[in-house]
């Protein structure tokens, strides 16, 4: 299957993450919200992804049609977010999006799963493919900053509707073979799921997302606050994206030289210190671009590891389960967490205690990976 279908699909994908993530809390902004409130609307989106992918990974494993599903969810998503332009009350929004999440959540762990069937003996080109998710995001937030600088950021609906949209059409040109023969002989999930590394590392995966609460929810009103304009800030949260490609294009080569257990522990780290450069050095524009720059590893090595040793715990039947267990507890719970402690720490603390806190979670995390990930030591259980 041509690798334009696949990487078509990242693409658009992503691009309308590229316009969530960094601009909707500044459309909540514009309606009058208050820094708890965005929290509290940010964190339902997050918190669909707890239960939703398991929903739908379930659906799939036991259809074994991934396709059907990612294609019904991405038109379903549309449809609930066409309520957006209904109305802007808190309780409507948090319905609408929790509607909307529930569905546009149920796309991506299954194609994430096609994928690395269609990859088959080769999960090392899954990085190559997925990197056009980046240049979406990248284009979708560095191209939109300037525009909300002239005309508001009223625009971010319309422009998320149209984005979503094209995910559907995309999801159309994938053949559901794509997503592979599901084998059917397996152990029995309860079983890999009480193994220590499997556990250890969806908590590292949790703690590792929540960190980043503060980031995804208040980086752009943070800049903003600080005298930045929207053009140079949709231009930094492009940078990290751009730094994250360039990990991608390379990753297959550092994970044979490196191994898995070594590339996660120094993502984990260095997460840590760039919640403390953006807290501390705001007003520092060249730190400011460091710490964008360690995007490439608080997220590009981190979810590429990660990516990688699900596929390897959770085989067979597993696979769609696996990943969409990995989004749930990371995106999903970790995500909500971190918009949910940075919107009560934001104004009752301050923005750099909060960005200390998002240090210290990360801490926590390297140090649940350094006693219980092994990786590289352990055989790929096949039954």
């Amino acid at each position: 299957m041509p690798y334009w279908r696949l990487s078509g699909f990242y693409l658009f994908y992503f691009a309308s993450l590229g316009v969530l993530v960094p601009y909707w809390s500044l459309y909540l902004k514009s309606l009058g919200y208050s820094a708890v409130q965005i929290g509290e609307l940010l964190a339902i989106i997050m918190a669909t992804k707890i239960v939703s992918p398991n929903i739908w990974g379930w659906i799939a494993d036991h259809t074994g049609k991934r396709m059907a599903i990612v294609r019904s969810g991405s038109l379903l998503a549309a449809l609930a977010f066409l309520g957006v332009f209904l109305g802007s009350g808190y309780w409507w929004l948090m319905g609408v999006m929790l509607l909307f999440s529930f569905f546009w959540n149920a796309a991506l762990p299954q194609f994430e799963a096609t994928t690395m069937t269609h990859l088959g003996d080769e999960p090392h080109r899954y990085s190559t493919i997925r990197l056009w998710g980046s240049i979406g995001f990248i284009l979708a937030v560095a191209a939109l900053g300037p525009v909300l600088e002239q005309h508001g950021a009223t625009l971010v609906p319309a422009v998320l509707l149209i984005l979503i949209m094209a995910i559907w059409l995309m999801s159309l040109l994938v053949p559901e073979r794509a997503a592979g023969y599901l084998p059917l002989n397996h152990e029995r999930l309860a079983n890999v799921l009480r193994r220590p590394q499997v556990l250890a590392l969806l908590l590292v995966c949790l703690l590792m997302q929540a960190s980043h609460g503060p980031y995804y929810t208040f980086y752009t009103i943070y800049l903003e606050a600080h005298g930045y304009s929207r053009g140079l800030i949709g231009q930094l949260w492009a940078l990290g994206v751009i730094a994250e490609v360039i990990l991608f294009l390379a990753l297959h080569r550092l994970v044979p030289r490196f191994g898995l257990r070594r590339l996660l522990l120094s993502a984990l780290l260095l997460a840590a210190l760039r919640w403390v450069m953006i807290g501390w050095f705001v007003d520092n524009l060249p730190l400011l671009i460091v710490a964008q720059l360690l995007h490439a590893a608080s997220f590009g090595v981190y979810h590429g590891v990660a990516i990688q040793l699900i596929h390897r715990y959770f085989t067979g039947r597993h696979q769609g389960r696996g990943q969409a267990l990995y989004s749930s507890m990371s995106f999903g719970l970790g995500g909500a967490l971190g918009a949910l402690y940075s919107g009560y720490a934001w104004d009752s603390l301050s923005p750099q205690t909060t960005f200390m806190l998002a240090a210290l979670i990360s801490l926590v995390s390297f140090v649940v990976a350094w006693r219980s990930v092994y990786p590289d030591t352990t055989v790929r259980h096949s039954h």
